[in-house]
């Protein structure tokens, strides 16, 4: 037994997962009854993510503003123009996608207690909100965008502290690091258990009657992660981009695939960003709002379904407002939460640009769901790589000017 577990230890990770994510399948096809308990450590694998990664970045954050020396450049600027660009690029190749092979629906019961948002200024609003939420309460609950508003001025406010106070501060993030660590290493039995879950409770044939809207979705996140996201980071560093997409998708796409949540997969970008060797003043700012606003997957699942509903309805559209559609996915992105189905609420908004009805809207509401459990972890994959993707391309692309050798197999 001792020499196994040496053995499985001395696997990477990813095939770890991919040996458990087997396991699951196996299980929850053949024996679905005997399995379902194993799903329990699905959920205690996403609880003990979610648990530890609020406090996490509070740390990491104050921890790398207090300890920020003058004159060293971060690249923050950079890494917000390639989220907003890559999220806005990603509602538009979801419009072409949607105008290139048209899909109508099957339309479901409506989804009832959901109260989506009445239009982008209250989408705004409630971001802005959100950066000023109490803190404890922001922990509380997961409000990554208010736990870093406060995480930035308690590190500004920390600047002239006691070397010994900082001291502690980073010893906390590095103690809270190691647990995130642990915790990780759990990810094999984890994803076993979630891929039961999800196998026993909806099933596959679920999902055939909408296969032509799935193929739709997951066409436009592929394209999207091996075209547009791989040319914007070879604009920007002038290499091959494709070894570090991989890496991303690999390291970081398959834990979100399964956790169906961008903020529970913080700690595994952190843990990557670190591997590839980025400045932690910078990811630790990056990767927190990234799981916040860089929300590709959710303004292709939100223009896809939106123009699902429009040609179901036999709405003519024109270039111009398929345009103002790509904007507004983008935007209403930036306002999706990061947990799972966190997108969905926001499809009855960009269709009010249309004048359909919130009935109907709802209704498709109620198909994304339907569809979600492969919908959204693959919005997940999408969205919480790319954190990753282009915070390390931000960096990157300063070493370019600098003369620095790039090494992404590091």
């Amino acid at each position: 037994m001792k020499n196994l577990m040496k053995k499985w230890n001395g696997l990477s990770l990813v095939k770890r997962i991919i040996i458990g994510l087997i396991i699951g399948i196996i299980l929850a096809v053949t024996i679905p009854n005997v399995a379902k308990p194993l799903s329990i450590f699905g959920s205690l694998f996403v609880g003990a993510l979610k648990a530890i990664a609020p406090i996490l970045v509070l740390f990491l954050v104050t921890s790398a503003i207090s300890q920020h020396k003058s004159g060293h450049e971060t690249n923050m600027k950079t890494v917000i123009i390639l989220y907003l660009l890559g999220t806005f690029l990603a509602g538009l190749v979801a419009v072409i996608a949607s105008f290139m092979f048209p899909v109508s629906l099957t339309l479901v019961a409506g989804v009832e207690n959901i109260t989506p948002p009445g239009g982008v200024v209250e989408v705004l609003k409630a971001l802005l909100l959100n950066l000023v939420d109490n803190p404890v309460k922001a922990l509380f609950n997961a409000n990554y965008i208010g736990i870093l508003a406060w995480a930035v001025i308690l590190g500004f406010a920390l600047k002239n502290a006691a070397s010994s106070t900082k001291l502690i501060i980073s010893n906390v993030s590095d103690a809270l690091s190691q647990m995130v660590v642990w915790v990780i290493n759990f990810a094999p039995l984890g994803i076993m258990g979630l891929v039961v879950d999800t196998i026993v409770t909806s099933g596959i044939a679920s999902l055939l009657s909408y296969g032509k809207l799935l193929l739709l979705l997951l066409g436009s996140m592929i394209f999207v992660a091996l075209v547009v996201n791989p040319i914007m980071v070879y604009v920007a560093i002038r290499q091959n981009p494709y070894p570090l997409v991989f890496k991303c998708l690999k390291e970081s796409g398959i834990t979100a695939f399964f956790t169906r949540s961008s903020a529970a997969n913080i700690p595994v970008n952190m843990s990557l960003c670190e591997e590839l060797g980025l400045d932690k003043d910078t990811y630790s700012v990056s990767i927190p709002l990234g799981a916040t606003i860089n929300m590709a997957g959710a303004a292709i699942t939100i223009s896809v379904l939106t123009l699902a509903a429009v040609h179901t309805l036999g709405i003519q559209v024109d270039i111009g407002t398929a345009i103002i559609l790509s904007v507004l996915s983008a935007v209403s992105a930036c306002g999706a939460s990061g947990v799972a189905g966190g997108s969905l609420l926001l499809v009855p908004l960009a269709c009010s640009l249309f004048g359909v009805p919130s009935d109907i809207a709802m209704q498709v509401v109620g198909v994304g769901f339907i569809v979600g459990v492969i919908q959204d972890s693959a919005e997940t994959a999408l969205n919480s790589s790319t954190d990753a993707l282009f915070t390390a391309t931000a960096e990157y692309s300063k070493w370019r000017k600098e003369g620095k050798k790039i090494n992404i197999s590091k």
